[in-house]
């Protein structure tokens, strides 16, 4: 029907009937050589301006004289220049071949457009039946707005229309659609994210179908308009989305009550897709996300904002995935120097689920010039006592689970022990930074309580790595370092590192031992007790057996030979036990000169205080105990945690 060659101005339109066009209309760059009897029959609006101009003898006039100057004669009747036609050239296109006749598949990438055309022209049913108007009405209730994905491409397709898409209410109308829709979504039912199939030859079947079989089945489309990217996700569609218009339908769905999760997933995928580098694995910008890294820092920073600001402000109920990216979102605003505000409620958001965070996401990079440390620990000192706040009110709601005996003070959460592990974690990474304060690094070790660590060798390794790193520290401050371990919640490996540690200060070391003979002193009593008990076994053994016996000579020949063979294994088994005992008390009065001897030594430490001699006391204890530290017991005062510690695995240690 028609054909399209270079022109004077651009591009130009011929219809190829065999009738000589008669009448020329300009939309943008493109010129359309046209018939009026076809316009004038659907367009009320084509008709008023043809006969305009044929009325108008000025124009005729003007059109003689230019006739007579042209080489060839062509009968031009009519020429009209429509500005600011809506969708452009290709609108106008599609809405000519309406009215020649032809058919004009309709999709959700033109329906906006098509309708905002037929408003334009006036092509309305009044004026002509099954007129432009109505069809695509129909085709916009009876298909588009029935389907998720079909809502969000007719959205999409109203930028270019806006100012008519808008009083039309065609915008309105789909936000509402994908607002509803996407309520319906259950994420646990069909997992996250969901696909959504998308058929446009057979929509009306599909119409009639519930709204859980278009989400669940994931089909491509058939026929000419097939794309590639059928199977992506409704969500990820969304990233195609002006900033004003996912602004407008964030605000709608959280209105309309939906489920956070899927608020949430909405607004991370559109922030991945216009902020580059959230994520740490993936720096380099793919081919997708090439015109969301042309987008400057302005545009990125009003991205990050309006993300931050939609954010449920409940704790997320999915994986760590969304805390990696709430990290990812916090130090992309302190590289684009966000908004306080912003910057304030991603924090807050981190500390309600700081316990699905990783090592790496806790390591902020300092972007400050005023801050000479590598890591962002100001920050951090924030997140955590945003966490600690959440605690304290769950705490009081009645919403924590008990991880103790019931008792207040045992209590120990088991989100509040995950976080005392990551910040131990935290404390030797940083530890190893010489601009580092002592100050900070104690503030930032005592902001914990007591029931985060049930050991403390994460700590003391992170106190280790501060020590090495920082060997100029004073010795009260190396004190005050050592002062946040409790030495009775180390473990037996964490205790024999430490006596053979140079960098810690004598008075550490000398606790270290203290509490180690402590436990070798409870150790040795409850052996003693158990030896007691078992020394009262033998002689009541001994009674039995003769009781047994005396029964045994009463009775009758054919039972005394299996009783005779029960007693030999009983005198077997009294036997055993007796050894047993000799050597348990032997062994008992070992252990016992070997605590009489190490106290002595510990005495005459504390008396003469050998520093002078560098190593020499430490020198002396090894020569002497060195191997012996390796078979005492060193460990909490709790007898629960001494006896969980003997199925625990050992820690491995940082030794210099």
């Amino acid at each position: 029907m028609e054909v399209e060659k270079p022109g004077s101005k651009g591009q130009a339109w011929f219809c190829t009937t065999g009738l000589p066009s008669d009448i020329v209309i300009e939309v943008e760059d493109m010129t359309f050589h046209l018939h009026k009897f076809p316009l004038m029959s659907k367009s009320r609006k084509l008709h008023q301006l043809i006969t305009e101009q044929e009325t108008d003898p000025t124009t005729s006039t003007t059109q003689r004289e230019d006739e007579e100057e042209r080489d060839e004669i062509e009968e031009i009747i009519c020429q009209i220049s429509l500005l600011d036609f809506p969708g452009g050239s290709e609108s106008f296109e599609m809405a000519a071949k309406f009215c020649y006749g032809v058919r004009v598949d309709l999709n959700s990438s033109i329906i906006a457009p098509l309708r905002c055309a037929g408003e334009f022209l006036d092509m309305t049913e009044e004026y002509s039946e099954d007129n432009l108007i109505s069809k695509t009405e129909r085709f916009f209730s009876q298909y588009v707005l029935k389907s998720l994905k079909e809502s969000i491409k007719a959205l999409k397709s109203c930028e270019r229309v806006m100012p008519l898409a808008e009083s039309l209410g065609i915008t309105e109308r789909c936000i509402d659609s994908i607002a509803s829709r996407a309520s319906s979504v259950d994420p646990a039912l069909f997992g996250w994210p969901v696909s959504e199939a998308a058929n446009e030859n057979n929509f009306r079947a599909r119409s009639n179908q519930a709204l859980w079989k278009e989400i669940e089945s994931t089909v491509r489309r058939k026929g000419s308009g097939a794309k590639s990217n059928n199977a992506d996700s409704w969500f990820e569609d969304l990233t195609l989305l002006s900033l004003q218009l996912f602004k407008r339908l964030i605000l709608a769905m959280k209105m309309g009550d939906l489920n956070p999760e899927i608020v949430e997933s909405c607004l991370m995928n559109y922030a991945k897709k216009h902020i580059p580098g959230l994520s740490r694995s993936n720096r380099k910008p793919s081919s997708s996300s090439s015109s969301s890294s042309a987008a400057s820092e302005g545009e990125q920073r009003e991205v990050l904002e309006t993300i931050v600001s939609n954010l449920p402000l409940q704790k997320s109920s999915r994986s760590s995935t969304t805390t990696r990216f709430l990290f990812g979102l916090l130090r992309t605003a302190n590289i684009l120097n966000a908004a306080e505000e912003c910057r304030s409620t991603l924090e807050k958001k981190i500390g309600l689920q700081l316990e699905q965070a990783t090592l790496d996401d806790l390591l902020i990079p300092s972007y400050s010039y005023l801050n000479e440390t590598l890591y962002d620990v100001d920050c951090l000192e924030r997140i955590l006592g945003h966490f600690l706040d959440g605690l304290e009110e769950e705490r009081n709601g009645g919403e924590i689970e008990g991880g103790g005996d019931g008792g207040g003070g045992n209590v120990r959460p088991p989100t509040l022990m995950v976080v005392g592990k990551l910040i131990d974690g935290y404390l030797a990474e940083i530890g190893s930074d010489a601009n580092l304060k002592s100050d900070r690094f104690y503030n930032l070790a005592i902001s914990l309580p007591e029931q985060a660590r049930l050991f403390d060798d994460g700590l003391y390794r992170a106190v280790d790595v501060y020590l090495k790193s920082h060997p100029w520290t004073s010795e009260a401050e190396r004190e005050k370092i050592c002062g946040i371990m409790d030495c009775q919640k180390l473990t037996i490996e964490a205790c024999t590192h430490a006596a053979q540690n140079e960098r810690l200060p004598l008075r550490a070391v000398v606790q270290v031992l203290f509490f180690e003979q402590i436990q070798l002193r409870h150790a040795i009593t409850g052996t003693l007790i158990a030896a007691g008990a078992d020394s009262a076994r033998p002689s009541l053994l001994r009674r039995r057996a003769e009781e047994e016996e005396e029964e045994i000579e009463a009775e009758e020949g054919a039972t005394q030979e299996c009783d005779s063979n029960a007693w030999r294994g009983a005198a077997r088994e009294n036997q055993v036990l007796r050894l047993d005992m000799d050597s348990m008390r032997t062994r008992v009065h070992q252990l016992e000169r070997e605590c009489s001897t190490m106290k002595k030594v510990i005495e005459k430490i504390d008396k003469e205080c050998p520093r002078q001699n560098n190593g020499g006391w430490r020198g002396s204890l090894t020569r002497r105990f060195g191997c012996k530290f390796k078979t005492q017991v060193c460990d909490s005062h709790e007898q629960t945690v001494v006896n969980a510690r003997k199925g625990r695995q050992p820690h491995h240690l940082h030794q210099q």
